[in-house]
């Protein structure tokens, strides 16, 4: 699998990412061992995970399966940290909170190090720059190899990476920004994909495959074994099951049959190969699932079929964002 850069930073990744969201709840140890290894024989590196996927059973599962399945040393592990179960508190960015939750990790885990660690979301609480700083002494411990965040919009995002670069040497220059990123979603093409690229910050999309609905296994219904079935995470595909969604995922399909392969490289190879992204993180149930969207590799969508999927998907940008002299 081919490498980039993550951002501005001379980390390389592999520009598919394996996502652990569902490890320890709906993936067990077998199902996640059969997709590590895949992942791993197809050459991908980078592993995404959260303190909170499972419980915390994320980590402490892709942890067992480092320690005896995959080498530690041919992977690229992001965990983030920030995020509590907390209703009158959704996430807590203080300096105190994300470095006990970085030890958590490390143990859960079973590393002396995280590759790359991300603030799970922006907290209004606390001040920015004591967040930023719980990732310097991260960093400076060894603890953490590079730095990042998640979810931030883009004033937030342009905040941070700018304080973080006004003093070179003491402070850890962001890397990466994960966000959810598709062609049902591309509101970070608004305000935080222009900050990324102008600040040499890599981005990782999440939910890639818009949710699973980009595959087309929704043109029909509800699959009974899909997440939009499941009581669990049927709130979070619905949002996607519009007509405007409905709409892009026929366009999909289209191109897909044009070119003789699947919604789901169509739908994968059109957000990996847009400016500024590094890497699209990938979170399959099965180990097949997985399989089939690291076929993608081989994928270059041609030039129309890109610009069509632009049209068919675009968002309206407006006032401030384009030129406010023709409006």
């Amino acid at each position: 699998m081919e490498q980039r850069h993550l951002g501005r930073t001379g980390l390389r990744v592999s520009r598919i990412g394996l996502g652990t969201l569902t490890w320890g709840r709906d993936t067990d140890e077998h199902d996640a061992a059969d997709m590590l290894k895949a992942f791993w024989e197809a050459g991908g590196t980078l592993v995404d995970t959260a303190d909170v996927y499972g419980d915390g059973e994320a980590e402490y599962l892709l942890g067992r399966l480092m320690d005896g399945l995959v080498p530690r040393h041919d992977l690229v592990v992001s965990t983030k940290a920030g995020s509590v179960p907390d209703p009158d508190r959704r996430f807590d960015g203080s300096r105190g909170h994300l470095l006990a939750a970085l030890d958590d990790s490390l143990a859960r885990l079973g590393t002396d190090h995280i590759d790359v660690w991300h603030v799970h979301a922006y907290d209004p609480s606390t001040p920015l720059e004591e967040t930023l700083q719980a990732l310097d002494l991260a960093v400076s411990s060894g603890r953490v190899r590079y730095a990042g965040v998640s979810n931030f919009c883009g004033w937030q995002l342009a905040k941070a990476a700018t304080w973080q670069l006004a003093a070179p040497g003491t402070r850890t220059r962001l890397a990466s920004t994960q966000m959810e990123y598709s062609l049902l979603q591309r509101g970070v093409e608004r305000e935080v994909l222009p900050a990324a690229l102008d600040l040499g910050i890599g981005i990782l999309p999440s939910s890639p495959l818009g949710r699973g609905v980009l595959t087309g296994k929704y043109r029909d219904g509800l699959p009974p074994d899909s997440r939009g079935a499941s009581e669990q995470l049927a709130p979070f595909v619905e949002p996607y099951l519009d007509d405007t969604a409905r709409r892009i995922t026929d366009a999909v399909t289209t191109a897909a049959d044009g070119l003789a392969v699947t919604p789901l490289q169509v739908a994968l190879a059109w957000v990996r190969d847009r400016p500024g992204v590094s890497a699209p993180i990938v979170g399959a149930r099965t180990a097949q699932q997985l399989t089939a969207a690291l076929s993608v590799e081989s994928l270059s969508l041609p030039d129309e079929i890109c610009r069509a999927l632009d049209d068919v998907s675009a968002p309206v940008h407006r006032y401030p964002d384009h030129d406010w002299s023709t409006l």
